[in-house]
C-alpha cells in the first residue's frame, strides 16, 4: 500500500471493510454539526433594491455599492433602529451590497429573525438612498443650476430663429444664399451639440434621485448554513477526515504483508502459508476486556488494507497446506524432540493456526511410529510490545507463526531477536491468512467428501506432500 497508487477501489474497500466505525463517526459528525447549530443561531437574509436612474458603469455601481455599506449609511441605520446592545459595528458584518442588471443596487440584510432582517433591509436602503440626496445636494450650486436653465432657454430660442432664418433666406438662387444657408446650417448643428451636452448634464445630475423598489420580502426560510447543512456537513467531514486518515496510516505503514516480506524481516526460511476460516478466527475472539470488545464492535479488529479475502476449499484442501508445512519442518528437523511455537499475542489468526499445526503434528502417525520419531510441537504466546521467549530447554528450535499484514518489520525483528536471546534457533517462518468460509453443506455432500480425505491423510503418511 505505501508504494501503490490509491485508488477508488481502495477507497471503496475501507468502506466496506470500515462501514460500522465511518457508522460511529458519521452519527458523531452530526451531533457535532447539531452542537454548532445550537451554539450559532439561525440567521434570516432578505434584501431590498435601489434603482439608479440613467445610465451608469459598472465602476460607478460598485462604488454606489460601496457607499450603500459605509460606515456613515450603517452608523445611521443602527441610530433608526435602535436595537438594544446592537451598533453600526455589528451591522456591518451582517449587511451586503452588490450590483443587479438595470442600474440596481441590492442591499441584504442578515439578523435573528425574519422580521428583524426585513428591517435591516429597509433601514439601510432608506439611510442610503437619504445619504445620497444629502451628498448630491450639498454639491449643488442653486445659481449655477439657475443659470444652466436659462442657457437652455436661450440656446432653445436662438435653434428656432436659426430655423427660420433658414427658411426665409433665398434657396439656391445666389452664391451668397448658398452661403448663408450653409452657415445656419454650421451655427444650427453646433447649437444642438451644446444642447446634447445641456442633456448629458442634466441626467448626471438627475442621478441623485434614487428610488426604494418596494420593501424588502420577509424571509421564509433560514440562510444557510441550515442547522440541516451543519448536520449534513459535521458527518460529512467526520467521515472524509476517517477516510483520509486509514489512507494516510496505510500510505505510511511499512508493514511487510506478503510470506517472503515477513520471513526476511524475521531473517528465516518460509515454510509456507496457511489459512485459517474467518469464522474460526472470530470465535477466538470473544473474550477480553473493554477495549477488545469494543474493537470487535467497531470492526477495527481487522486490517483493512488486506488482500479481499477469498473463498476457501473443503476441509481437507486446508489440512493439506498444514500437512505441508509439516512436512518441511519435519524435513529440516529429522531428529526427534520438541519445537517451540512462537505466537504474537493479539494474532488470533496465528494462535488458531499454530493450534491447528500442532493437531496436525500429533495426528501424523509417522510421529509416535518406533521406526523414527519427529518434533513435537508447543505453541507459546510472546508479547510482542516487551517480546520474551523462555529460555531453551529440551526444544531443538523455534517455529514462529504470524497473522499476514499484521506486524512490522521491526516487531517481527524483535521476535526473531528474542528466540536468539533466549537460545532457540528459528528454523523457519509460517504465515497465516484468514479465508471466507463456505457455507454448511448438507450430509450427502459431507459424505462425498470423505473419500479425498483418507486419500490425503495416506499420502501425508507416505511422504512429502
Amino acid at each position: 500500500m505505501s508504494d501503490d497508487t490509491i485508488r477508488l477501489a481502495t477507497v471503496g474497500r475501507i468502506i466496506r471493510r470500515r462501514l460500522r466505525l465511518l457508522a460511529v463517526v458519521a452519527v458523531a459528525g452530526a451531533l457535532a454539526g447539531y452542537g454548532a447549530s445550537v451554539v450559532f443561531p439561525p440567521r434570516y437574509t432578505t434584501s431590498a433594491s435601489v434603482l439608479l436612474p440613467g445610465s451608469w458603469e459598472e465602476r460607478e455601481l460598485l462604488t454606489q455599492a460601496e457607499i450603500a455599506t459605509s460606515s456613515v449609511v450603517v452608523d445611521r441605520a443602527a441610530e433608526a433602529l435602535g436595537w438594544s446592545g446592537v451598533g453600526g459595528t455589528e451591522l456591518r458584518d451582517r449587511v451586503r451590497a452588490g450590483t443587479a442588471d438595470g442600474s440596481i443596487i441590492r442591499i441584504s440584510g442578515t439578523a435573528e429573525t425574519p422580521e428583524r432582517a426585513q428591517r435591516l433591509a429597509d433601514q439601510v436602503a432608506e439611510e442610503y438612498v437619504a445619504f445620497a440626496a444629502r451628498v448630491v445636494g450639498d454639491s449643488t450650486d442653486p445659481e449655477a443650476a439657475a443659470q444652466t436653465e436659462a442657457l437652455r432657454d436661450l440656446v432653445e430660442q436662438t435653434g428656432r430663429r436659426i430655423s427660420a432664418l433658414a427658411d426665409a433666406a433665398d434657396p439656391g438662387r445666389t452664391v451668397e444664399s448658398v452661403q448663408a444657408r450653409t452657415e445656419l446650417e454650421k451655427l444650427r448643428a453646433s447649437m444642438e451639440e451644446a444642447m446634447d451636452k445641456l442633456d448629458r448634464t442634466d441626467s448626471a445630475t438627475s442621478r441623485a434621485d434614487m428610488v426604494v423598489m418596494g420593501p424588502a420580502a420577509r424571509p421564509a426560510g433560514q440562510a444557510p448554513p441550515t442547522r440541516t447543512h451543519l448536520i449534513l456537513a459535521g458527518a460529512l467531514s467526520f467521515v472524509l477526515g476517517t477516510v483520509v486518515g486509514h489512507l494516510a496510516a496505510a500510505r505510511m505503514s511499512r508493514r511487510p504483508r506478503s510470506g517472503p516480506e515477513i520471513a526476511s524481516a524475521l531473517g528465516a526460511a518460509l515454510l509456507g502459508t496457511v489459512d485459517v476460516p474467518e469464522g474460526q478466527a472470530a470465535r477466538r475472539v470473544r473474550g477480553g476486556g473493554p477495549r477488545a470488545r469494543l474493537r470487535r464492535l467497531l470492526g477495527v479488529d481487522t486490517r483493512w488494507d488486506l488482500p479481499t479475502l477469498q473463498a476457501s476449499g473443503d476441509e481437507a484442501s486446508r489440512r493439506t497446506r498444514y500437512r505441508r508445512v509439516w512436512t518441511r519442518l519435519r524435513d529440516r528437523l529429522p531428529a526427534a524432540g520438541r519445537l517451540l511455537v512462537v505466537v504474537p499475542d493479539d494474532d488470533e489468526v496465528a494462535r488458531r493456526a499454530a493450534e491447528l499445526l500442532a493437531a496436525e503434528a500429533g495426528g501424523d502417525p509417522s510421529a509416535n511410529s518406533s521406526s523414527g520419531g519427529h518434533p513435537a510441537l508447543r505453541v507459546e504466546v510472546v508479547p510482542v510490545s516487551h517480546p520474551l521467549v523462555p529460555d531453551r530447554g529440551t526444544e531443538d528450535g523455534a517455529l514462529v507463526v504470524l497473522g499476514a499484514g499484521r506486524w512490522s518489520a521491526g516487531e517481527i525483528a524483535g521476535l526473531g531477536e528474542a528466540c536468539a536471546d533466549a537460545g532457540h534457533e528459528v528454523v523457519g517462518a509460517v504465515v497465516a491468512g484468514t479465508v471466507r468460509g463456505r457455507p454448511p453443506r448438507s450430509a450427502g455432500d459431507h459424505a462425498a467428501d470423505v473419500t479425498p480425505a483418507v486419500a490425503v491423510g495416506a499420502d501425508a503418511g507416505g511422504g512429502s506432500a
